[in-house]
């Protein structure tokens, strides 16, 4: 027996009231189906149904069809498999936002912080200009002012820690604190008309959940898949300068503190 064919709304399987309100391409639920004017539309909740029943003309297209969101990509994948790398070239191309996650992290503490935290940046930031105190009276290099500054302890919001945590340790955002940073990319000005490319979220099956339970829906997610050895390759070249530079500072440092010595004997 031939089923009817139906005739789907403007959006076709996408909630008209999710489009309208949070500007998301969201798949509607046929338990949530309504009919209007011989179009069958699907909606995301129960609630955007009956919201989109008692107004329907506000939610459907008229002189021109509905205008859809811009695109919104998840670019995932391990350490070193190069996801920034392919993100600045796809934003670059496609006109919108690069967004690095841990990155931009990184900036909404580095006010306080004054330099980047995180198992990578620790050996980076071993200050080799640090002079101890029986010593420097001896040195220049450091003022009282820059002496008393170092020793002031910088406190940190919840919100800042909970940032710290999740730099430091990996430890999971709490939905707060992602609420606050988040959900703008999908809401507000300038990415919620241009679209952007998210670089390294969601990263665990917790994000995932929120963006879902958030209503914040992805165009697509890409996934980099690389060999373990291609990434040794990558990375194993800067990290062995990194170490040689840290090498030779630690030299430079422990020579300074010798000459220091001896003019404090004299």
């Amino acid at each position: 027996i031939k089923q009817k064919k139906r005739h789907m709304g403007d959006t076709n399987h996408f909630c008209p009231v999710s489009l309208k309100e949070d500007f998301v391409l969201y798949p509607g639920l046929q338990e949530n189906a309504a009919k209007y004017k011989e179009k069958i539309y699907y909606f995301s909740t129960s609630e955007y149904r009956d919201k989109f029943l008692k107004n329907p003309e506000e939610y459907v297209a008229h002189n021109e069809p509905l205008q859809a969101p811009p695109l919104r990509v998840c670019l995932l994948g391990i350490h070193g498999a190069g996801k920034t790398t392919c993100a600045r070239q796809i934003a670059d191309k496609l006109g919108i936002f690069h967004i690095q996650f841990e990155e931009y992290l990184q900036e909404l503490i580095l006010p306080k912080t004054k330099r980047k935290v995180g198992p990578s940046f620790d050996e980076d930031h071993e200050d080799y200009n640090k002079i101890p105190e029986e010593l420097e009276d001896f040195s220049q290099t450091m003022t009282k002012a820059e002496t008393e500054k170092s020793k002031q302890e910088v406190e940190l919001t919840e919100e800042e820690e909970a940032i710290k945590a999740n730099l430091m340790d990996n430890t999971e955002l709490p939905p707060e604190v992602l609420d606050k940073i988040v959900p703008d990319w999908w809401k507000k000005e300038p990415f919620r008309s241009t679209g952007f490319i998210l670089d390294g979220f969601p990263r665990t099956s917790g994000e995932a959940t929120y963006l879902s339970e958030r209503g914040l829906c992805p165009d697509i997610v890409v996934y980099i898949e690389v060999e373990e050895g291609d990434i040794l390759n990558r990375l194993f070249p800067p990290c062995l300068k990194k170490w040689k530079d840290r090498r030779h500072k630690k030299k430079e440092y422990k020579k300074k503190m010798k000459e220091l010595k001896a003019k404090k004997r004299v």
